[in-house]
């Protein structure tokens, strides 16, 4: 995968992505490792890769809001909490919702709410926009290991064979803002 270009990457974590594999992406601030949010062997491998507990829960970014709704128990958001919500997307604030019962238990963790967020980055809205749907989204690094900002990083961690797609991260130092939609609370810095 070293020789190739950044939309033939693209083309490969695209048809990655519908194989139910792992894949990493340019994000924001680092790259992410994602996958197909309903498909849970590919979730439990990414995971497994992250030494992350399923417990933990995982965040989704989307195109769309539109792509998050099935996702969101979007009747017990008030309009005011939703159009705050919608004032902040396209962009690096991730929000945690009430999660619909069709929210996978294997994204959701131990939790009654799902974290959600309508990316800014192109490249992780064409993968999604692509696929139809929202990716999951956890920072590309080992356990212990710094996040890849670079998709060089990611082959030094994950490997050569790793799909990845080789373009720029969006520059930003921080990673998302995370708030709670119904307290505002801020639950991390961005």
């Amino acid at each position: 995968m070293s020789n190739i270009s950044c939309q033939e990457s693209l083309t490969h974590c695209i048809a990655s992505l519908q194989d139910g594999k792992v894949i990493a992406y340019p994000t924001e601030a680092v790259f992410g490792l994602g996958c197909d949010p309903d498909n849970q062997q590919a979730v439990e491998e990414l995971l497994q890769l992250k030494q992350r507990p399923v417990e933990k829960g995982l965040i989704l970014i989307a195109a769309s809001y539109e792509q998050l709704r099935p996702y969101i128990a979007v009747d017990e958001i008030s309009e005011l909490q939703e159009k705050k919500m919608l004032g902040h997307w396209p962009g690096p604030v991730t929000f945690v919702v009430p999660a619909s019962p069709n929210a996978p238990k294997w994204v959701t963790g131990k939790f009654e709410s799902i974290a959600v967020r309508v990316t800014d980055h192109p490249v992780a809205r064409q993968l999604c926009e692509s696929v139809g749907k929202p990716l999951v989204s956890t920072s590309a690094n080992l356990s212990g290991q710094p996040p890849a900002r670079v998709w060089d990083e990611v082959i030094d961690q994950f490997g050569e064979d790793f799909a990845v797609v080789k373009a720029a991260t969006g520059g930003r130092e921080n990673p998302s803002e995370i708030r709670n939609v119904l307290t505002g609370e801020r639950i991390r810095e961005g």
